[in-house]
């Protein structure tokens, strides 16, 4: 090859590097989406209920538990979240049960629940349903008799002392830590996830304090997973980044806060125009948030939902259903559970016709049906109504292809009169509750007693 030759190539790769470099750049002002988990399609217009195997009947077993599940799928559930279903440790335990989040075995069933065939009938008899099954997860720390603190001892963190050591800073004194650099350890916790999915068919996990735990580390199981099969990932945790690789959906921790301190006089209706101002900007289209008015460790540590919410409990609930997120129901809240449940010892709920259970039912049925209601990129953005008195009313609509709701609420004990500033609410409805045929004009009032609501569905 001659002189001339080998600077003809050389300035040609130099042309075709600047061309690359070129592309590079190009692709990187380039918007892509930020939520690059495909979301398992069944999930698409879901609800989630969170269920307390211990406490849900007398015997307190998975058999037991199935035979609810024909009273669940008419009030509308779809997800069944199961709270740990694993062995609980002995050493340093909690009360005479334990607490489910003290993991003595990943790959075993509590025998006070039944068994592994127990187990996968469970699953078998929900999915016949149409149902799906998550199970609660503790990745983050174990029991101190797990045979792991013998076997393998080096996959938890230590104190300043070299002993175990329960999560720094919480008074979490029957659990202690795992060490998230051993990558040995990571292997066993990805391989258990594994085994459930492959050995009892769930859908599944609902992830314990997941931003305890290295965001990597979840990205890995959820590719894992996925191979298996489509699987939904909810994490106890309230992170953008969760999002991107990993969960489906986390906790809308701050929803649940801001309606509380409605009832505590803290905070009036333009908080809530507040938090969703914030929630839906930071948060990447896609990402699913579950909002919920209770669930374990609010009922468990801080009151009942009465306590909490007092007469802006219902408004409430309309809100967590109606708004962008998926709805979440605590096992008991439809028979009204209006006393705090014991989380170490037995408990158990007592089952009854409530009128909340009728609201979720109503609210689940239009959830189900209406587009704009769906989750994540299937339903509708949440898109502010302005009105003439914010600090007692809080309105939106939602809107996807035919379907459209206008939702009125007010977060006030005072009844209201309220006009609106907008147009995407202009239409004829039907008002949900009441069945009213209305037609929302420019010009049109709306009144509310105190604390009511209205949720116009549009008319077709």
């Amino acid at each position: 090859m001659n002189t001339f030759s080998k600077l003809f190539i050389f300035l040609g790769l130099i042309l075709l590097s600047h061309q690359t470099l070129a592309d590079a750049i190009t692709d990187a002002y380039h918007p892509k989406p930020y939520v690059e988990v495909e979301h398992p399609n069944w999930s698409k217009n879901a609800t989630i209920y969170e269920v307390n195997v211990r406490q849900y009947t007398k015997e307190g077993t998975f058999k037991a538990f199935e035979k609810h599940l024909p009273r669940l799928k008419e009030v509308g559930v779809d997800i069944l979240w199961l709270m740990p279903i694993h062995p609980i440790g002995e050493k340093n335990r909690k009360g005479e049960k334990g607490s489910y989040y003290a993991v003595k075995d990943y790959k075993a069933v509590n025998p006070e629940f039944g068994s592994l065939n127990d187990l996968r009938s469970l699953v078998k008899k929900a999915h016949s349903m149409g149902m799906y099954v998550i199970l609660d997860w503790v990745a983050n720390h174990s029991a101190w008799d797990n045979p792991l603190t013998v076997s393998n001892p080096e996959w938890y963190t230590k104190d300043h002392n070299g002993n175990f050591q329960p999560t720094p800073w919480w008074d979490w004194s029957d659990i202690i830590d795992f060490d998230y650099n051993n990558p040995e350890m990571r292997k066993y916790m990805t391989e258990a996830l594994k085994y459930w999915v492959v050995e009892a068919d769930i859908d599944g996990y609902r992830a314990d304090v997941a931003g305890f735990i290295p965001t990597n580390f979840w990205d890995n199981v959820r590719t894992e997973l996925d191979l298996i099969k489509p699987v939904f990932m909810l994490a106890e945790w309230d992170a953008r980044d969760l999002h991107k690789n990993a969960f489906d959906m986390t906790y809308a921790w701050a929803l649940h806060d801001t309606l509380v301190k409605l009832n505590e006089n803290h905070a009036d209706a333009s908080s809530v125009y507040s938090h969703f101002a914030h929630a839906l900007s930071a948060w990447p289209d896609n990402a699913i948030k579950m909002n919920f008015v209770d669930n374990h460790d609010k009922n468990s540590w801080e009151k009942t939902m009465f306590d909490r919410f007092g007469p802006y409990l219902n408004a409430s609930i309309v809100l967590t259903v109606t708004a962008e997120g998926m709805p979440l129901l605590y096992s008991g809240q439809e028979a009204g559970l209006d006393r705090v449940l014991s989380f170490f010892d037995k408990d158990e709920i007592e089952w009854r016709e409530h009128p909340i259970g009728d609201l979720y039912k109503q609210l689940f049925s239009l959830k189900h049906e209406n587009q704009a209601l769906w989750n994540g990129k299937w339903g509708g953005k949440m898109i502010p109504v302005p009105n003439n008195n914010p600090k007692a009313i809080f309105s939106f609509a939602r809107q996807q292809a035919e379907d459209k709701v206008f939702v009125v609420i007010n977060f006030s004990g005072h009844a209201q009169k309220v006009k609106f500033n907008e147009n995407i609410q202009l239409g004829q409805y039907t008002e949900y509750f009441t069945k009213e045929k209305v037609t929302i004009s420019a010009n049109s009032q709306v009144k509310l007693p105190a604390y009511g609501y209205k949720v116009f569905v549009k008319i077709k």
